[in-house]
């Protein structure tokens, strides 16, 4: 009975796994295909990113007001002021920059160089003072580095706009996630995935407002593109769908499970784009080039998943060392030790410090996705 209970389990959780994976792929392509001249013509990036936000926002407000099935969360307005508005500032351009490229790169250009995620993160961490410079680190970066350039010598069609925009796009999102961890985790505050678009999506929709004013609403005055809305609505779904698969596969399965997936999505996407989008050419460099970066990108992976277990078993082990200290006391409570309480506050308050360490998500820099349970690691839609 406990196996079949097992198998069961498993086999919903490998669901979850997959569902995520087709809606990531999904969303990516859609968004390609929307913005792309050669299919649907839709080359306004700004617009398509404040749907996604406008519908995200819509669908928070009527569950968490009109059918309470979310409750909010106590939001004052200095913690909206300083921490809610900034981050919502450049998960905006993170968005805004990243559906740029689709304009003038291939999809699986851009997937490549999301390998510089990790780098552009620990770099953000550094300078926020959330990490540390480690040489094991360093150098697993300096490997993706090389693997990201090997695989842009290699790109047959580069382009130096869209190269930018996407890598610009990559460091507001890092930017955007130690943000997160820096403003919001320190003030207690922790929001599930219908809080966070709650808050996030309408301030991210007025940020995006301004550039769109200024760079798309005169376009689109004198353009000839139609509005589809069954086109933009089952876009805007399926970025949704994205933002809460992610929330149940964050549930249902470890950190190395959702990186080990993440890593088979690029390839999947990398095959796929070349399918749907012929005109995306993927050379022997391009993929040995991947492949390096790839190669650092998981052993950053490793060393981070080994400090989350080393502090966990530290954490673990406090209890037992406490109770050993607390017997040798009350066997030698006739003995006088002047360093005995001088010790033991040490010892409770590196326990303490290993617990506040379990509360941050360390591993939160590197996975997009499980931000989410803290305020949008979306992607609140990173792949829209």
């Amino acid at each position: 009975m406990k196996k079949k209970m097992i198998n069961k389990t498993l086999l919903l959780t490998y669901l979850y796994l997959l569902i995520y994976i087709l809606l990531s792929s999904g969303v990516i392509l859609y968004n390609k295909w929307v913005l792309s001249p050669k299919y649907f013509n839709f080359p306004f990036p700004i617009t398509l990113t404040m749907i996604h936000m406008g519908f995200s926002g819509a669908v928070a407000f009527l569950l968490v007001r009109v059918f309470k099935v979310v409750s909010p969360v106590k939001m004052t307005f200095e913690i909206y002021a300083t921490c809610v508005i900034p981050i919502s500032a450049f998960f905006a351009s993170s968005l805004w920059f990243g559906n740029t490229a689709y304009l003038h790169i291939s999809v699986a250009f851009i997937q490549m160089l999301k390998a510089l995620m990790p780098v552009a993160t620990f770099m953000m961490a550094v300078m926020c003072g959330t990490d540390k410079p480690r040489c094991d680190v360093f150098l697993n970066m300096l490997l993706v580095s090389v693997g990201v350039v090997i695989s842009s010598y290699g790109e047959i069609h580069f382009n130096v706009v869209g190269t930018a925009y996407q890598v610009t796009g990559i460091f507001a999102e890092a930017l955007r996630l130690v943000l997160t961890q820096v403003l919001l985790q320190k003030k207690g505050l922790t929001l599930n995935p219908v809080t966070s678009l709650y808050y996030i999506a309408p301030c991210s929709f007025m940020f995006l407002f301004v550039p769109w004013y200024l760079l798309e609403k005169p376009g689109m005055q004198v353009s000839q593109n139609q509005f589809n809305f069954w086109i933009f609505f089952s876009n805007a779904l399926c970025a949704l769908a994205l933002n809460f698969s992610i929330f149940l596969v964050i549930g249902r399965t470890g950190a190395v499970t959702i990186r080990v997936a993440g890593v088979l999505k690029d390839w999947i996407l990398i095959a796929l784009s070349t399918v749907i989008f012929p005109e995306s050419t993927i050379t022997g460099l391009n993929i040995i080039g991947y492949a390096i970066a790839l190669c650092g990108v998981v052993m950053y992976n490793y060393i981070k998943v080994k400090d989350v277990r080393a502090s966990q078993q530290s954490a673990e082990g406090l209890p037992e060392r406490m109770t050993k200290d607390w017997k040798l006391e009350k066997k030698s409570s006739d003995i006088f030790v002047p360093n005995n309480n001088g010790d033991s506050s040490r010892g409770s308050g590196g326990g303490n410090g290993a617990a506040s360490d379990l509360n941050v998500d360390v591993e939160a820099p590197l996975l997009s996705t499980s931000r989410l349970s803290h305020i949008g690691r979306t992607q609140l839609v990173r792949d829209s």
